[in-house]
């Protein structure tokens, strides 16, 4: 199985995760990623790998300017602050996600970079007591936070780990300056998002975590704490650009377990019977955004034989806390329930075939003496609607050219 480890001992910030995930690709590979990032479409937006030194280690610092002009650096302990003055008028949610629709990248890293956004929005709204409709994006909206965040969403995709685990986050001290004044560390947006995540202080003044930050680790962490035991393949330094007595870093090690790992999840259920339909499956949909591998409900009896629901919500133990403040706001429950549970899960990859129809993507699933592949399905359904076939049709004439 494919795992991926974050070491955020320096904190974590867009660039620095960028960077160190950078580190992980093959040579060939990171052409591909600077090609595709530096043609997004984006004005005056450039992003470029460099090296960097902090405390004898040598790393990545990825630099992102926009014409022409590195950003941020205003006294933030990584790329970018919260004291941007431009770009506020575009950066309501809705300017975001379609800035990311419109971007030539797998729909998997657009909707991952539009999950990530809302994980901030809500963090916003929370905040500053605002309907999310409402808020604007001030430092996270402006345009090299929109290539840091969709830049790890696109690197996750290509190195495509079945698990990814982080260390508690460092949040670091102290006070840093925003467009609203001098706020605490961690910022009150940053702390809203790290709820029910382990993170911790210490002696370096400065904020070491951002939004951006938090938000990309709570969205493809699906736990937290020590490394795992694990056989690496590569690790990534991704620099800050700041210089402590500790290098300020952050670490992502990647590397192979064995088919007989297993990780411990949180099962958490609730019965209803006074909620419809559509709201329970408004419900389902913000516990999946929130981080759910799982949600689903099965029809029950409750008082009174009363027709119900079983809603059923399964994730990582360190999202458990925050999944259970979602099921009270989103659902009419008065209580739930929360067991653990040890899955056992095969390793899984996708492989692209190239075909007299085009590149399709092959996903293959190994383990336990077990190996199966599955075509993609939207890359099925185009190929059904092009050709007028049915799925099956296309599943047929796909394999028989393969």
């Amino acid at each position: 199985m494919k795992i991926l480890y974050f070491d955020c001992s320096m904190g974590a910030a867009g660039d620095m995760m960028t960077a160190a995930l950078y580190e992980l690709l093959s040579p060939e590979l990171k052409k591909e990623f600077l090609t595709k990032i530096n043609s997004l479409g984006v004005d005056g937006l450039k992003v470029t790998a460099q090296k960097s030194v902090k405390c004898g280690i040598t790393g990545t610092h990825m630099k992102v300017t926009v014409d022409g002009v590195e950003e941020g650096c205003h006294g933030h302990d990584h790329h970018h602050d919260h004291d941007h003055h431009h770009d506020h008028h575009h950066s309501s949610p809705d300017f975001i996600y379609g800035l990311i629709d419109s971007m030539d990248i797998p729909e998997k890293a657009a909707e991952d970079a539009k999950a990530v956004y809302g994980l901030i929005a809500a963090a916003e709204s929370h905040v500053h007591d605002t309907d999310i409709k409402d808020i604007h994006f001030h430092e996270v909206g402006t345009k090299d936070a929109v290539a840091d965040v969709v830049s790890v969403c696109l690197l996750m995709d290509m190195l495509k780990p079945y698990r990814v685990v982080s260390s508690p986050v460092h949040v670091g001290s102290g006070t840093v300056k925003c467009m609203h004044g001098i706020l605490p560390v961690p910022a009150p947006a940053t702390a809203f998002i790290l709820q029910g995540i382990p993170i911790y202080g210490g002696r370096i003044s400065g904020e070491l975590t951002t939004p951006t930050g938090a938000a990309l680790l709570k969205h493809f962490a699906d736990s937290f704490g020590d490394m795992p035991v694990m056989s690496v393949d590569a690790c990534g330094y991704g620099m800050g650009t700041k210089d402590f007595e500790a290098a300020n870093c952050l670490r992502a090690f990647i590397g192979e377990t064995g088919e007989e790992a297993d990780e411990t999840v949180a099962v958490l259920m609730c019965n209803v019977d006074d909620m419809t339909g559509e709201d329970i499956g408004f419900a389902c949909e913000r516990f999946l955004e929130a981080g759910a591998s799982e949600a689903f409900t099965i029809p029950v009896n409750m008082k009174k034989s009363r027709p119900g629901h079983l809603i059923e919500v399964i994730c990582s133990n360190a999202r458990a806390m925050g999944m259970i403040r979602l099921m009270f706001k989103h659902t009419t429950t008065i209580g739930i329930r929360r067991f653990e549970y040890k899955r056992y899960i095969l390793d899984r990859s996708v492989e692209k075939v190239n075909t007299e129809s085009g590149e399709i993507r092959l996903k293959r699933s190994e383990g336990y003496g077990v190996t199966r592949t599955k075509i993609e399905y939207e890359d099925l359904k185009s190929l059904a609607l092009k050709q007028n076939l049915s799925l099956g049709e296309a599943r047929e004439y796909l394999r028989d050219r393969m």
